[in-house]
């Protein structure tokens, strides 16, 4: 109630990346102490143990993890679990330092629950990343989100975008409990992206020499066709590496929105929340019921309550990450979404978060 009547409206009529700077920094701050960290755990943890979970050999307090995007140079590992977070993914880190697009780079849509985000994948680099993180010990899982640069030269060739994917990869690759694969930025050209299936496929015989150790997943855009989609999977399935699939990343869809078309004039960028939440769960099903179950899948996409969770792991998810929800409803939300999952586990009988996988997938 305090973030959202009072905390969120000041926030909201400053710039969005300032806001999101000074949040970043006051929780990296929090993080490094005992004292503040168990206040914030004391406030804002929960714990329950019908809500632990074993996904690709790797235990997960509960189900609930922040996306990629939010924490992209990894300063937040210290405090996100004392707020509730089973798990969080950092980056995207990219091969290269990246500066990412021009400012402004990040807008809120509040009449959609959304933000638009055209950050273009700034990061300071791989090897600066490594240098923070390799000997860390973290207290919850970890996933490392990988890009390629949005540097022009990198872009504009393909090879280049493989090398600098790679480059990423062998910083990283002894960092965290799972690789996270981000071919799906919306801000960089489709003919050169790793979206596109042809280009995907190159990248993914280059990773399949690597003799990679740890679970990998592939991020989707929510805006693949089904046609698309079967594409993927029919490449994926070539590479046993392959663990499974993070769906979705943000939406170029402004079709049915609030916002009027005189808002949307200086907004760019790919939109997360709310308008991105049944492309994700379309998509979600249909990867779970297409591959029996093949795949471990992340549910990811307008998150903004328990039952939006719920219901993502009953479409076929292990997991389900958010960012946009947090910041419309403030640190105390994730506290209340674990909450509600046991609810929800005692209104339906289940025993285990785990039982509820796919259970909506027929």
């Amino acid at each position: 109630m305090l973030y959202q009547h009072i905390l969120r409206p000041i926030f909201f009529r400053q710039d969005p990346e300032k806001v999101h700077e000074r949040m970043t920094s006051m929780g990296e701050f929090f993080g490094r102490f005992f004292l503040t960290k168990k206040l914030l755990s004391l406030f804002f943890n929960y714990k329950n143990k019908k809500l632990r979970v074993n996904i690709a050999g790797i235990n997960f307090e509960n189900p609930i993890g922040l996306a990629a995007g939010f924490d992209k140079d990894a300063r937040l590992t210290d405090v996100l679990p004392c707020v509730g977070f089973g798990f969080e993914e950092v980056g995207s880190i990219t091969g290269e330092p990246c500066e990412g697009n021009e400012k402004p780079r990040l807008f809120r849509l509040p009449k959609d629950k959304a933000l638009a985000v055209n950050y273009g994948l700034r990061s300071k680099g791989a090897k600066v990343i490594s240098k923070k993180l390799l000997n860390k010990k973290f207290k919850f899982p970890v996933g490392v989100s990988i890009a390629r640069a949005n540097n022009p030269d990198i872009v504009m060739d393909v090879e280049k975008g493989i090398k600098d994917y790679i480059k990423a990869y062998n910083y990283l690759k002894n960092v965290g409990d799972y690789l996270t694969i981000n071919i799906s930025c919306p801000n960089t050209p489709d003919e050169r992206a790793f979206s596109n299936s042809k280009n995907f496929d190159k990248l993914m015989k280059e990773f399949n020499k690597l003799n990679i150790k740890k679970p990998v997943f592939i991020k989707l855009k929510p805006d693949f066709s089904k046609k698309e989609i079967n594409e993927f999977i029919k490449i994926s399935n070539k590479y046993n590496f392959i663990t499974g699939f993070i769906i979705s990343n943000l939406t170029k869809d402004r079709s049915n929105l609030k916002t009027s078309e005189e808002e949307f004039e200086k907004v760019k960028g790919g939109i997360s929340g709310i308008p991105v939440r049944e492309k994700s769960n379309k998509i979600l099903k249909y990867v779970y019921k297409k591959t029996k179950g093949k795949y471990l899948l992340i549910g990811c996409g307008g998150v903004f309550s328990a039952e939006d969770a719920y219901e993502k792991i009953k479409l076929g998810a292990s997991l389900v990450q958010l960012i946009t929800g947090m910041i419309y409803n403030g640190p105390g939300f994730i506290k209340e979404i674990n909450k509600g999952l046991i609810s929800l586990l005692k209104r339906d009988g289940y025993n285990n978060i785990k039982e509820v996988i796919g259970k909506n997938v027929k």
